[in-house]
């Protein structure tokens, strides 16, 4: 089993981990995320993804965000709103592998979500069971699962709860 780490920034070995993650099954890798306490989780994030990667490694990282959905058992709308009320047209592009142009706020999303997918894998040993957690009501979101949460749509509701999983894993 492959095991990678992805630690979103400019560096080679970045780039290489996109390249093999396009490759493989998302369930063999680790993405952390690039941040911290919840405090500064915001401005880093955004400095991260403000133009630093190179259109390919954008969309590598497109293409194992769809791998991450199909893992979550999303449906389109559900995908569609997780990366800011993405065009059907364009989603229905990306699941066959025709990723266009990425701007920086679907950068963002992307980086984040990906933050998300590498703190449950930290808190979950089991993939099936952080993938299924996604779904599950929580106490912690007043009996919202974390999906709700991620649904409503903003950029800082995907970050929050990037906050809350890195806290709840002690990073």
């Amino acid at each position: 089993m492959r095991k990678l780490e992805l630690v979103l920034g400019p560096d080679p070995q970045s780039r290489a981990v996109l390249q093999a993650l396009e490759q493989g099954p998302l369930q063999d890798c680790t993405m952390p995320f690039v941040g911290g306490a919840h405090d500064r989780c915001r401005p880093r994030i955004l400095a991260t993804c403000n133009g630093i990667f190179t259109d390919e490694e954008a969309a590598a990282l497109a293409r194992t965000t769809v791998n991450l959905f199909r893992a979550w058992g999303l449906t389109d709308g559900e995908a569609r709103a997780l990366l800011g009320d993405m065009a059907q047209r364009t989603w229905a592009r990306w699941k066959v592998g025709d990723i266009g142009r990425i701007d920086r706020d679907l950068r963002a999303r992307m980086a984040i979500l990906m933050g998300i997918h590498k703190a449950l894998r930290y808190l979950f040993t089991e993939p099936a069971r952080g993938y299924s957690w996604i779904r599950k009501p929580s106490a912690a979101f007043g009996g919202r699962s974390a999906l709700d949460i991620m649904l409503r749509g903003e950029i800082t509701d995907l970050i929050d709860l990037r906050a809350y999983l890195d806290a709840e894993r002690g990073a």
